[in-house]
């Protein structure tokens, strides 16, 4: 049997308190699971907001998609996971990923490295976390007994390291582009062979992880070609119709896109979607309409 579905909203936009809790109160109010805050120069800090964001809301979880590793030491880090998770009642996930975006490590003056070295970086901070948050000894001591760990990976080093550590693996369904810091969308074709390539790795986890995907772009329109002009020219190798087929974009009438979104579940086991807070509404029906099907 499939996992039921969970949705994440990613918020970006940092705001005064009063609308950052408006808005993870909206968050709620339309169904979501979980509130994510990335990790970005320019976006919210990560713990503090959601700690916020737990005060505000009572249902979802609050985590991190994803913690930059560069920009982190394991031992602060451990010290920011157990106190996020204490203050926010067990609710945190922590989500880790190798950071892609050099002009961001060069602007905290922090090294970037070769991607062998980010790689070696969040494997360390994995292994150190397991380690200091794993000991009865650490203070300050998280709620849960474990934070659930969600891995973003795409590339085979990281597959193996996701499979071996993480309770949620997520894919991006993109790849670095030619231009710094920008992503290239996956085809269905070559997300099949990723998720297929995680699934071959060895598990040390013992309980299956949740398979989850980042979506780029929403949009619930009986016209998806304005929505998708931007993504067209910044893909200029790429039809409307191929667009469409993204799996990273749900574009189109309601009921295409609940269908949509059931498919990928079937073929590559995606029932944890996250999208973007530009996107949080557009995604509402969507939500709403699988949580009816499901009930």
């Amino acid at each position: 049997m499939s996992r039921p579905f969970r949705f994440g909203v990613n918020l970006l936009d940092p705001a005064p308190a009063d609308e950052w809790r408006a808005k993870c109160r909206r968050a709620e109010e339309l169904g979501y699971d979980v509130i994510l805050v990335p990790d970005h120069l320019g976006m919210p800090a990560p713990f503090p907001a959601l700690v916020a964001a737990a005060q505000a809301t009572e249902r979802p979880r609050v985590g991190t998609f994803v913690l930059n590793a560069g920009f982190w030491n394991p031992a602060l880090l451990a010290r920011e996971v157990a106190t996020t998770d204490a203050l926010t009642g067990g609710r945190l996930e922590l989500g880790l990923g190798t950071g892609y975006t050099r002009a961001e490590h060069e602007a905290a003056g922090l090294p970037y490295g070769s991607p062998r070295e980010r790689v070696d970086h969040l494997e360390r901070t994995v292994a150190e976390l397991d380690r200091l948050l794993g000991s009865d000894d650490h203070r300050p001591r998280p709620a849960q007994s474990r934070v659930p760990v969600l891995i973003g990976a795409n590339g085979d080093r990281m597959l193996r390291l996701t499979a071996g550590h993480a309770d949620i693996a997520a894919f991006t369904g993109a790849r670095p582009g030619d231009t710094p810091g920008t992503l290239d969308p996956l085809t269905a074709e070559e997300l099949d062979e990723r998720v297929a390539r995680y699934h071959a790795q060895p598990r040390h986890r013992p309980a299956p992880a949740e398979l989850n995907l980042l979506i780029q772009l929403v949009a619930v329109t009986d016209d998806p070609e304005p929505v998708l002009k931007p993504l067209l020219e910044r893909q200029p190798g790429l039809t409307l119709e191929q667009a469409v087929a993204l799996p990273i974009v749900l574009a189109g009438p309601l009921e295409d896109v609940v269908a949509k979104v059931r498919a990928q579940r079937e073929r590559y086991g995606f029932t944890y979607l996250t999208v973007l807070e530009p996107f949080m509404e557009a995604f509402a029906p969507v939500l709403a309409r699988l949580r009816e099907e499901s009930a």
